[in-house]
């Protein structure tokens, strides 16, 4: 039996073989600008990152691109080829909306952005920030308002897709508002019930090189592939690169190796979901992971949903002590209180899970406003500050470098972005909801070290599918259900008041 004939399609699959190959350098040239690049390169690497974004976007947008795509959608296609052709005119649809100048400028202006905030936050530099955010806020609307005038949305709606595809500001309040009504409550509880504990602090310092050490460590045994990717420093931890060549980063305070060590395991399940998408399809649209939400669902699934397991503690205790010597601190039991005390902080990416969402809301509701036109970049401060005391109880005002400048998103023009990270650890919650219902045993075999179930798990139920299914499809096939964020609810109460 003779294969069917898809000349239009197979042209597509080689015009995006060819885009997916030059993105493959644009991002090791991006994750080279984070951590490695030397200061009076950056204008130079801004220049070149947005010469490769315009060469990118001509690809995208080649005239020709259009009639293949009708033409693909009448051949013989196989049901993953569908899921393939229905992913590159999602593509090829979103970068038409687009004109080349803007993409070239955003791309200067947020490159140039992220490079200053690097010395700006340190120095507490509002006012100096403020002046590099202006541009990148215009060319966001400007992006926003093209995307939402092609789809028919809003322009936060517009940008939220890009990173959450189908998910709308509608939903995410209607999910967030509820967090809202009963989060402030819960985390009084949980302090109030942790307030009888009695923590040993572990003393440092605890060199880098140690705790370098430690992390790659806790990667191996997390079963990140070391020939297909490394960890290095940065001012704010990502993992980058493509799926054969993982580049994550973390950093380092010598006072203080849990922020490192969380980090790193948090970064390693981003990796191990970029290593582990479907080879076969790789350098297609179809082979991208499906979304930001579904991506922060694999690093809360380990970080969260693992490393914070009592049974997990256990496990990393041995690692702690062959790197940063022995204390009493670093008994497995004081790990676990160590990794789930509860307190409200200032930093999102130290948070503890059960104040966590409550910063995520509060970046939500100013970026919103701010895509819309509600506001401007010079009422971002008070904003921050009113927020801060309303959801955490704590002042910020005067303090912008643990404030409103904390986190690299804005700088580099993510906008509608900051929503993924609560959407995924709801997600991730419904993951392990649905892997104990299946597996009974999960929490023991945790506790003994025998992970393989987890991954297995996710390796069949998410990192193999790439995008070929839409979201809540995927969902539903890897779950059984739409999501469902009382899984989420219900996995904070039960780890921390049960």
């Amino acid at each position: 039996m003779s294969t069917p004939r898809t000349p239009a399609y197979d042209a597509l699959c080689q015009r995006h073989q060819r885009i997916h190959r030059l993105s493959h350098l644009q991002s090791i040239a991006s994750w080279d600008q984070s951590a490695f690049m030397p200061s009076r390169g950056a204008q130079a690497r801004a220049e070149a990152l947005a010469e490769m974004d315009g060469l990118l976007h001509q690809l995208g947008t080649d005239p020709a691109l259009k009639q293949l795509l009708d033409e693909a959608a009448q051949e013989p296609l196989d049901d993953v080829q569908r899921a393939s052709l229905r992913e590159m005119r999602r593509v090829w649809r979103s970068a038409n909306a687009v004109p080349q100048r803007l993409v070239e400028a955003r791309s200067l202006a947020n490159s140039h952005c992220e490079h200053q905030w690097r010395q700006q936050r340190p120095a507490n530099d509002w006012a100096g920030y403020v002046e590099n955010l202006r541009p990148v806020v215009r060319y966001a609307r400007e992006e926003a308002q093209y995307l939402a005038d092609d789809a028919g949305l809003s322009r936060y709606d517009a940008l939220l897709d890009q990173f959450e595809p189908g998910m709308r500001a509608a939903e995410v309040d209607r999910v967030f508002g509820d967090l809202r009504q009963w989060l402030p409550g819960l985390i009084g509880q949980v302090m109030d019930r942790q307030a009888r504990d009695s923590v040993i602090h572990p003393q440092g310092p605890f060199p880098a090189a140690a705790q370098r050490a430690l992390g790659l460590d806790a990667m191996k045994l997390l079963g990140f592939d070391f020939e297909a990717g490394r960890l290095d420093e940065s001012a704010h931890p990502f993992c980058g690169g493509v799926p054969e060549d993982v580049r994550m980063t973390t950093r380092y305070r010598d006072d203080s190796f849990l922020q490192s060590l969380t980090g790193t395991i948090h970064e390693t399940g981003h990796g191990r979901y970029e290593q582990n998408l479907p080879r076969e399809w790789l350098g297609l649209p179809v082979a991208r992971a499906r979304s930001m939400g579904l991506h922060e669902s694999q690093s809360l699934s380990f970080e969260m949903q693992l490393a914070a397991h009592p049974g997990f503690a256990g496990l990393l205790q041995p690692l702690v002590e062959r790197h940063l010597g022995h204390q009493r601190g670093f008994a497995a039991d004081n790990l676990h209180k160590l990794m789930t005390r509860v307190a409200p902080g200032y930093i999102r990416v130290d948070a503890d899970e059960v104040t966590y969402p409550a910063h995520v809301i509060l970046r939500y509701e100013i970026e919103r406003p701010l895509i819309e036109g509600e506001i401007e970049v010079e009422d971002i401060p008070a904003l921050w500050d009113r927020k801060m005391q309303e959801l955490l109880g704590l002042d910020t005002r005067g303090n912008y470098k643990d404030g409103c400048m904390q986190d690299v998103h804005w700088g580099c023009g993510l906008f509608g972005y900051f929503p993924c990270y609560t959407l995924g650890a709801m997600y991730a919650a419904q993951w392990f909801a649905t892997m104990r219902r299946e597996r009974p045993t999960l929490d023991e075999e945790i506790a003994r070290g025998e992970l393989a179930p987890v991954f297995d798990w996710l390796k069949d139920r998410i990192w193999s599918q790439g995008s070929r299914w839409e979201t809540p499809e995927l969902v539903r096939r890897a779950s059984g259900e739409a999501l469902a964020p009382a899984h989420f609810r219900r996995h904070l109460e039960t780890r921390y008041l049960g």
